[in-house]
């Protein structure tokens, strides 16, 4: 790192932060022990790889102390990754664990120390402090009461894939009454009770409604009174699990573009993440079974931003083969916000390759830069900061060097992609 890559990245480092899409529970934010940080799928997934048999690490009630031993005698086999340097700067920042004592012969003194620093009152705080980070955006599923937790610190937003895919389950129709008070019956009950969900997290605070996309997934205008989708969904009604493909994706469609206009009715962004093909590999690890798929285009999404101008979409491509068509749709649709870099694009290599195509070609206010997808507080810190770090060199070297703009310029310019966009999109106009 230059000296001019460090000037901007302890700049950007000094901002407070805002995460605008975590998996975080709200109720439990932060670890108990290092067994709830290498339970992250990354790792799981990345040991699962490295041979360690799936039955070792999903073993039924095995104990943290137990499950941190086992883990340890593969983590050296993923030393090299991006991941592990994720855990490595949690325990030297939080745990005040030096880097080099961080090996299998070392495992228990990790754990030992771990469970002293997560048992103490105040880690969650310290955890914040250290992250800099002042609000995060949860995943709350439709059914959430919203009422046992700081929502303005942890931010609601509406979580639809169980609305759009899984409403031919009849469990998931019984959640659906018990959340809005409607019986569900028909089309126009299940209309009534999305439009009392978004009501519920529209008034505890909610910023954002969001849904993770399959590859086949072409959303169209359908009509409310859509004879063709009535029919589906008495079928559905009748048949549950046992509806077919057809039937299922009619409603499905029905059901998203409700969810659409109720984003503009209520002035909340519907924040998409598209490209997932779920358990292409069956037998992995839990959350270690999809992967991306190449076979969609963002052209399937053009009949939506046409239709809805004035609805702000921010999103996520699953893997970095897809940026270049979200860079040019945020490139001439006002509504399209290239938003994070997920999952699979959540790697250096890609962030940087992806980030220079964003600010080649993206108005800076566009632009929403990271976000740390985190299940538990601690990960936001390393998150971020590989982020910011990669933020840095690229201001650095495109902006400054080859562009020729001011250190002033590519400071602001980094404000503007970690938190001001993200203020502005999601939070003062919601």
């Amino acid at each position: 790192m230059n000296s001019l890559e460090k000037t901007l990245f302890q700049e950007l480092d000094s901002i407070p932060l805002v995460d605008s899409h975590s998996h975080i529970d709200p109720r439990q934010p932060a670890s108990r022990t290092i067994a709830d940080l290498l339970g992250y799928h990354y790792y799981t997934e990345l040991v699962h790889s490295a041979g360690m048999p799936r039955e070792e690490i999903e073993e039924a009630k095995l104990a943290d102390r137990d499950k941190v031993r086992r883990l340890f005698t593969r983590l050296h086999e993923i030393e090299h990754t991006i991941q592990w340097s994720w855990f490595l700067d949690i325990a030297q920042d939080l745990l005040d664990l030096p880097r080099e004592s961080i090996d299998a012969e070392h495992w228990e003194v990790c754990f030992e120390r771990s469970v002293e620093r997560m048992k103490q009152p105040d880690w969650t705080e310290l955890v914040l402090r250290e992250s800099k980070v002042e609000r995060i955006f949860l995943t709350n599923d439709f059914d959430d009461p919203l009422d046992d937790f700081d929502t303005f610190r942890y931010v609601p937003c509406l979580r639809t894939d169980d609305l759009v895919f899984h409403l031919h389950l009849a469990r998931n129709r019984v959640r659906l009454a018990s959340a809005s008070g409607t019986a569900i019956s028909s089309l126009g009950d299940v209309h009534k009770a999305i439009g009392t969900l978004f009501h519920h997290f529209k008034s505890c605070g909610a910023k954002a409604c969001a849904i993770s996309l399959p590859p086949w997934f072409t959303p169209h205008r359908v009509a409310v009174d859509d004879a063709a989708t009535s029919a589906s969904w008495k079928r559905i009604l009748s048949e549950d699990e046992s509806a077919t493909e057809e039937d299922r994706r009619r409603v499905a469609y029905w059901i998203f573009w409700r969810l659409a206009e109720y984003c503009l009715e209520f002035r909340l962004p519907f924040d998409l993440m598209i490209g997932v093909n779920r358990r292409v590999y069956p037998g992995g690890v839990h959350q270690g079974q999809d992967l991306y798929d190449s076979r969609w285009s963002m052209i399937q999404y053009s009949e939506l931003f046409n239709a809805f101008p004035n609805l702000k979409f921010p999103i996520s491509v699953l893997a970095s083969v897809s940026n270049q068509e979200l860079v040019d749709y945020a490139w001439i649709f006002p509504n399209v916000l290239p938003h994070g870099h997920w999952w699979y694009s959540n790697t250096p290599g890609f962030i940087e390759h992806d980030l220079r195509a964003r600010l080649d070609a993206v108005p800076r206010n566009k632009l929403l830069g990271y976000y740390s997808d985190a299940y538990k507080l601690e990960f936001i810190l390393p998150k971020f900061r590989m982020y910011k770090r990669i933020l840095a060199r690229v201001l650095a070297q495109s902006v400054c060097i080859d562009r020729g703009k001011s250190e002033t310029f590519a400071v602001e310019l980094g404000t503007q992609i970690l938190r001001s966009n993200v203020d502005s999109h999601f939070l003062e106009n919601t």
